[in-house]
């Protein structure tokens, strides 16, 4: 009979825990009776056994039944940094544990350095958000101390973008149908357009986001990790070995195109507007912003990925904040056909269109077909396939792959990696003020003179 596993939240009493993992924990718990978990916590802060148990209850409240399926342990107030702390938190675990660094990326670094040459029980995973690192060497130095302490697959980098049940089923759509698999691939696809704008501002994350910015925040860890998934040669299987192997081989090959971050990127900063009924300040303007230190709020890179399948093809990465509508998708445009017989009137700009929303789940197809008043003449139509209500939480995902113990939907080592050293040569050149920062109103679609992205 397998063991309950145990899920211990290191910053059990921040933010994260009660507006993510413990709401998302019990929606799982929900959606899935069978399943048990114990929980137990650390945090700065003091906390009796009835205000633990009260986090909890509140947390899991609108999860009918997901309480009942929690055996809630101890909590523990500690500073993880400490190694006299962290030693005395090690030896009160148990085997299987999760320990999940629910914490700062600051002080998750320093938590895992103060366990520096410690033994934790057998099938501890560790789990922590990115950032990983702060750049490549600093990513590798972290992976090394990360695995003195476990195997590199007992570490779960979490993203949580590789949890969407949206970008599951485009894994399933590319690789389980013949009609899209012979031409995934540059001679028949001509760009594809990978972005998360939202219409949300700074919403007080000025502490985490002013130091970091859109391209840090959003390109160098979520949407690469997209396009790993959208250009990977089919795996042999989708376990965490071969999958990973796939989405690493494609970030090696991955590099700004032209090797010219100068041209290959964009940077912008939102000032004052109004969005819906909410009039917001610039962002230059919001609590806790430096305005010297010149963050951006919208970025735009092109890679390429230098391989025989996707050779010359711009992958266009976007994101950015305070827009005028959120749009969070997948487009692939394909390329226009060889030939148009002569008679039909129209010349299409592309060869079709698949495009994967994120949120609502949706994929539609955009054709060219003839019919209507004119029979010769082509319009566009939209294929649309609803693509369910997916989970309503992508740390769903991520938490029911933690207490299976399978990685597979993690970040390797070598991928956090190789998603910096893609994104360097943009931040140097950004810092060199070769690219200059520019300006859009909030409400805004950016600024006005960048021109259309491939695929819109």
């Amino acid at each position: 009979m397998a063991t309950t596993p145990t899920l211990f939240i290191l910053g059990a009493s921040g933010d994260l825990t009660s507006r993510l993992l413990l709401p998302s924990l019990g929606a799982l718990l929900a959606r899935q009776p069978h399943r048990r978990v114990i929980l137990r916590g650390s945090g700065t802060e003091e906390r009796d056994p009835d205000a633990w148990k009260k986090l909890i209850g509140v947390a899991l409240a609108d999860s009918p039944g997901a309480i009942d399926r929690v055996t809630i342990g101890d909590y523990m107030a500690a500073d993880v940094t400490d190694k006299a702390s962290v030693s005395t938190l090690i030896d009160s675990l148990e085997p299987n544990t999760v320990l999940y660094f629910a914490l700062p990326p600051a002080v998750t670094r320093a938590a895992i350095a103060a366990m520096n040459g410690m033994e934790l029980p057998a099938g501890t995973v560790l789990a922590m958000e990115k950032p990983f690192g702060d750049d490549e060497a600093s990513a590798r130095e972290l992976n090394d101390m990360l695995t003195a302490l476990v195997p590199e697959r007992q570490i779960f980098r979490v993203d949580h973008f590789l949890g969407r049940s949206t970008l599951l089923n485009l894994m399933g759509v590319r690789l389980a149908n013949r009609i899209w698999e012979p031409v995934w691939s540059a001679e028949h696809i001509e760009s594809v357009l990978i972005r998360f704008d939202e219409s949300l501002a700074l919403e007080g994350r000025a502490g985490y986001y002013d130091k970091a910015g859109a391209m840090i925040d959003m390109i160098q860890s979520h949407l690469l990790q997209v396009l790993a998934l959208v250009a990977m040669d089919p795996p042999a299987s989708i376990d965490e070995r071969d999958l990973r192997d796939a989405k690493a081989a494609v970030l090696r090959a991955t590099h700004v195109r032209g090797d010219d971050p100068a041209q290959s990127s964009r940077r912008a900063r939102y000032t004052a507007g109004k969005i819906g009924d909410r009039e917001l300040p610039s962002y230059a303007d919001e609590e806790g912003v430096d305005a010297a230190r010149g963050t951006e709020t919208l970025a735009e890179v092109v890679c390429e990925v230098a391989n025989d399948r996707w050779a010359g093809v711009p992958f266009v990465l976007r994101s950015g904040k305070a827009l005028e509508a959120k749009r969070s998708e997948v487009v692939v445009t394909f390329r226009q056909v060889r030939h148009l017989p002569r008679g039909l009137k129209g010349t299409p700009t592309d060869g079709g269109r698949l495009t994967f929303s994120l949120g609502p789940d949706e994929m539609s197809l955009r054709v060219h077909v003839t019919g209507g008043d004119d029979p010769f003449a082509l319009r566009v139509e939209d294929l649309l396939a609803d693509l369910g209500e997916g989970q309503r939480r992508s740390y769903e995902e991520v938490i029911d792959e933690l207490l299976d113990g399978d990685v597979a939907l993690s970040v390797r080592a070598d991928e956090a990696e190789q998603c910096w050293r893609i994104i360097q040569p943009v931040r140097e050149a950004w810092a060199d003020g070769a690219v200059p920062l520019e300006e859009y109103p909030a409400g805004s679609t950016g600024p006005a003179d960048w021109t259309a992205l491939p695929g819109r």
